[in-house]
């Protein structure tokens, strides 16, 4: 049987080159994560969460002048036409933020004045409206869900910090504000990741960054990618009301032959560099705030699975004892995901668009062999 296909499919597409991008450079063997060649070790020590939103749309870090210049557009976009705000009122109580957030995204595209202009600086002004807009619609519908007012954005605060308080009604402890703004730092991007790669594929159809950011949020919604802190979080909430050993508890996971999330990576072979920052904010959060278990106990399981299984932890897994500790409630890790991935999405967006070809890649057929004759109904 002949077929246009030369090489054998990877299954997941697993070390398949499908694209050139000068965002983001992974070495999964030496353990390095960089946005535009800068190493993200450095970027958590030193940046800002709305630095980085610059280096990585428009590719070199900003000038003083020029930080100011995006802090200040960030801030004045943090608004949301009353049409949104009556749909997250609309919602269902219990639906899943994700849901809410996917749905709020697509619909934010009726209100946008460069709706239909899909130019590079179109795209630059959308890119910074959906990051402001996203996180005033999680914090909103949070609030809205429990009954609450919502809360008016204050314009004076960074990005972290506004969203904090938007979520809570209290201005955040500078510590709080830090540690969100490194995890939003270390998610940004992540190179053709599952939702990333579903953003681009939208987007190269020349359809809009408002359906290009659904899509991608509706792939961040999956268990397998952006909801394994929520798993491991369970996990340690189920200790604590068990009042269980950590490393006895995830003994019998394991005997049970469950999977124990926030481990291993596809990409890395040594420690996933973001899990670095992350135990330490979990434990500099831990004691902070008078929750020092949340930071023990994983610590201890962290130990016990990379002796065990020779697994080494992943971003999930202290991102979950981390957002918690800020008073995040579970079901809001995944959507937290989202306040700082549409960073890189968009950058991806952007990049694919600048110089677009539709992503049309083929499939190999493993089904019967041609031909396969059609036989009538009364002869089958």
């Amino acid at each position: 049987m002949s077929s246009a296909i030369t090489t054998h499919a990877a299954k997941g597409l697993e070390g398949i080159v499908a694209t050139n991008s000068s965002i983001c450079y992974i070495d999964g063997e030496r353990g390095v994560l960089a946005y535009r060649g800068i190493d993200i070790h450095e970027l958590a020590d030193h940046s800002n969460f709305e630095e980085t939103c610059y280096l990585l749309w428009y590719g070199h870090l900003p000038k003083r002048a020029e930080l100011a210049g995006l802090q200040k557009r960030l801030a004045e976009e943090r608004h949301l036409d009353p049409a949104i705000i009556t749909l997250l009122r609309s919602a269902p109580k219990t639906a899943l933020p994700m849901d809410v957030l996917r749905t709020a995204v697509s619909a934010l595209a009726f209100y946008d004045p460069d709706q239909t202009n899909n130019d590079h600086d179109a795209n630059i002004r959308k890119a910074i409206r959906l990051t402001s807009q996203i996180a005033m619609i999680i914090a909103a519908y949070d609030r809205i869900r429990k009954g609450k007012s919502v809360v008016e954005p204050d314009q004076s605060l960074s990005h972290s910090a506004n969203f904090l308080w938007q979520l809570s009604g209290k201005k955040p402890s500078h510590t709080a504000e830090r540690a969100l703004d490194i995890a939003l730092i270390l998610h940004a991007d992540h190179e053709l990741n599952a939702s990333t790669f579903a953003a681009r594929v939208t987007a190269a159809t020349l359809s809009d960054m408002h359906s290009a950011i659904t899509s991608a949020i509706g792939t961040l919604k999956g268990p397998l990618h952006g909801g394994a802190n929520e798993a491991v979080f369970r996990i340690l909430e189920s200790i604590e009301r068990e009042k269980a050993d950590p490393v006895e508890y995830v003994r019998d996971l394991l005997a049970q032959k469950k999977k124990i999330p926030g481990f291993g990576h596809r990409v890395y072979h040594t420690e996933d560099p973001r899990a670095t920052h992350l135990r330490v904010m979990s434990k500099d959060l831990g004691q902070s705030s008078g929750q020092p278990q949340w930071y023990e106990m994983s610590e201890k399981i962290e130990r016990f699975v990379k002796a065990e299984k020779k697994l080494n932890a992943n971003v999930d897994f202290y991102s979950a004892s981390t957002y918690h500790t800020l008073g995040i409630d579970e079901d809001l890790f995944t959507p937290i995901f989202a306040i700082s991935r549409i960073s890189g999405w968009a950058a991806h967006v952007i990049e694919q668009l600048d110089d677009n070809r539709l992503i049309r890649p083929r499939a190999e057929y493993l089904g019967p062999e041609y031909p396969n004759r059609y036989v009538p109904i009364d002869q089958r």
